[in-house]
């Protein structure tokens, strides 16, 4: 079973993080949702979720994929955060996947982890790099680095995680079951 670590903290965008939970989790995906401040974090809609654990908790070399909600000052916190920053590199390192949505990918570029390739929130560019931006694409990935625009894509992104850690028939069936095919 394939497991991915979502490090969250205070203004994490809460259709990102719960569309990637709940669709990962349709497919069998263990998610380990790691909290960057308290256990409790709110969302930048004033969503509580409770983590499973703290950050400092976690080791890479049991996870497939890190994932990064955007949201504000949340992308803000996790570019800061010395252990985020630290699991990015080591994830980047062991060639595992990486994913990052809406501000997120702003993290992933602090780390020095972010592909040539990207897509984020629209104006976020400005924050990482103006080459390699694709301001149209809803998903871009790049090797190992997957990255998405914002909460409207949020589906799409999490489906693309289930496709890169489960394949294509999963992602097919967790897609058909959300009615997602209809769309």
């Amino acid at each position: 079973m394939p497991k991915i670590i979502i490090p969250i903290s205070n203004g994490f965008e809460e259709i990102e993080t719960i569309s990637i939970i709940d669709v990962c989790r349709r497919a069998n995906i263990e998610v380990t949702i790691a909290a960057v401040e308290n256990l409790q974090t709110i969302g930048a809609h004033n969503v509580k979720i409770e983590a499973d654990c703290k950050i400092e908790d976690i080791n890479s070399d049991k996870f497939d994929m890190i994932v990064l909600p955007g949201g504000l000052p949340n992308a803000f916190t996790l570019a800061d955060n010395e252990k985020v920053q630290s699991l990015l590199k080591e994830f980047k390192e062991k060639d595992k996947n990486i994913g990052a949505i809406c501000a997120a990918p702003f993290a992933l570029h602090k780390a020095g982890v972010l592909n040539e390739n990207f897509t984020c929130y629209p104006s976020f560019e400005q924050k990482i790099k103006l080459n390699g931006y694709h301001k149209d694409d809803a998903v871009v990935i790049d090797d190992k680095v997957i990255t998405s625009r914002g909460p409207a894509t949020a589906m799409i992104f999490a489906l693309e995680i289930v496709t890169i850690l489960c394949g294509e028939e999963t992602s097919t069936n967790v897609k058909n079951g959300l009615l997602m095919a209809d769309y």
